[in-house]
């Protein structure tokens, strides 16, 4: 007996050695299975619009994920963009813009690697995604970040007359996204100023782009205008080389016939004031007095020929004009550009190119002034149009289309006149007050904090029609109605 007890001892003791190992291998396997990180690209991955973007995502330590849940959605954990689960792909519960554009890349799927691809980007696609992995016991994620991009048109370039004693020429592109940088270069790859540079949204909500510059004999003839895509740094370029012939040539005889019209018709004018200056009474040089000590402002710009009141008027925004992607406050004496586009009515009356509205007041005589705030926007514009003035599509924003405005674009202050007028001014105004005679067809602007007067639309321009006030409100830029 106890020979059989001494030998079970023995056989126990022999085994106990095996099981422990067993044991800490399975212990150790079971807590390797539950812990794994889930790793992402630290940089955006970038994705043209329209094409495919590829979102990579892979476990560490590799190991299997067939049998895991695999779920890639956006700032929500239920706001699915795609869901693999149970070994196979589920779509019951995922977003409906993403329906039809995403699939799982399973070759990787035994090793921990599930990159996804979505087909057809589009603007809304742009932002973060959450990569998320989770087994029986155990979960993580990791975030990343999509950046799209759109390349353009490539540049048109046209000659488009004469200006400035030199050769006006336009470059147009169209198609970008997100805005783009716009440069004018010579032969030697070196900067030009432009005249002027208007940006803006088409109809699919992509920037549009125009730039002006003026080139003369002296200058380099030969230039050419290059657009950049500044997420993937890539650029399309069109070069355009005018020729001699175009220049405007002077000839010496008709300088010297102008300069001595000039001296002529200078010599008639001032005896013809002398002349004037004489024969006026003191009641006219007492009304004169008058009016430069009531209205000093108004009389350099010409309302001297007005002797109606001008009235102040409260000016509020009609949201039945104002386009999808313009935000108004609640009082409506205030509009900003949004980050989306709203889900309005598409009445007749709304702009759905360009972000303007309409103020609800029309005028139709009378002398009247309101003041708008633009704080520190960049881009805007503000003035008046024509009740009658095109809502939809490209809008002529001068007096032929039936606006009459001054607007800031980047570093530049310009009167929207045809073509557009270049206001050097040394600092841009904080707070412009819009003059209107409708009386006299005349359209003011004067700047509200010195009093110094911006532009001025000469007399007879304006029409015979309802007139109302207007606004439009470009990138990161803000009006408000001064009460």
């Amino acid at each position: 007996m106890k020979i059989l007890s001494y030998c079970y001892r023995s056989r126990v003791n022999s085994l106990l050695p095996g099981f422990i190992v067993f044991f800490l291998t399975c212990y150790v396997d079971n807590i390797e299975s539950a812990k794994f990180t889930v790793i992402g690209p630290s940089d955006p991955v970038t994705a043209v619009l329209g094409q495919e973007a590829v979102l990579p995502c892979h476990l560490s330590p590799r190991m299997s994920a067939a049998n895991m849940e695999v779920r890639w959605f956006r700032s929500q954990f239920v706001s699915i963009v795609h869901l693999y689960r149970d070994g196979k792909d589920q779509y019951e519960r995922q977003m409906p813009e993403y329906r039809g554009r995403t699939e799982l890349l399973k070759a990787g799927l035994t090793d921990g690697n599930v990159p996804l691809r979505i087909l057809n980007i589009s603007r809304s696609d742009e932002g973060q995604y959450h990569c998320f992995f989770q087994d029986d016991t155990f979960s993580e994620e990791t975030i990343l970040e999509l950046r799209v991009a759109g390349l353009g048109s490539a540049p048109l370039i046209s000659v488009e007359g004469h200006q400035d004693g030199g050769i006006r020429v336009v470059c147009r592109s169209a198609g970008w996204y997100p805005e783009p940088e716009v440069l004018w270069k010579d032969l030697n790859g070196q900067h030009l100023p432009s005249l002027s540079e208007t940006k803006s949204r088409g109809d699919n909500n992509l920037f549009e782009t125009e730039t002006v510059i003026i080139v003369t004999e002296q200058s380099n003839q030969k230039l050419s205008c290059c657009i950049r895509n500044t997420v993937f740094n890539q650029e399309k370029e069109s070069a355009v080389h005018i020729a001699d012939p175009f220049f405007p040539r002077v000839n010496s005889w008709m300088v010297a016939l102008s300069v001595i019209l000039v001296i002529l018709f200078g010599f008639i004018g001032l005896a013809a004031y002398l002349f004037k200056m004489k024969g006026k009474c003191e009641w006219e040089k007492y009304t004169f007095i008058h009016l430069i000590t009531v209205e000093p402002i108004y009389l350099d710009l010409g309302w001297r020929r007005s002797v109606a009141p001008i009235e102040d008027v409260n000016v509020t925004l009609d949201p039945d004009t104002v386009h999808p992607e313009l935000v108004l406050s609640e009082d409506r004496k205030s509009v900003r550009r949004g980050d989306r586009r709203q889900d309005l009515p598409d009445n007749p009356e709304r702009f759905d190119t360009w972000g303007c509205v309409l103020g609800c007041e029309g005028f139709s005589s009378g002398r009247h002034s309101w003041e708008v705030e633009m704080g520190d926007g960049r881009f805007w514009a503000v003035g008046v149009a024509r009740e009658s003035v095109g809502r939809k599509g490209w809008v002529n924003r001068s007096p032929d289309g039936g606006i009459w405005a001054v607007g800031r674009w980047g570093d530049q202050l310009q009167a929207l006149t045809s073509p557009e007028t270049l206001l050097p001014l040394s600092q841009f105004p904080s707070r412009i007050r819009v003059c209107l005679d409708c009386d006299w067809g005349q359209v003011t602007f004067i700047d509200a904090g010195d009093g110094a007067p911006i532009f001025t639309f000469p007399p007879g321009s304006g029409p015979g029609e309802r007139i109302q006030p207007w606004l439009q409100v470009g990138y990161q830029s803000q009006l408000c109605l001064c009460p």
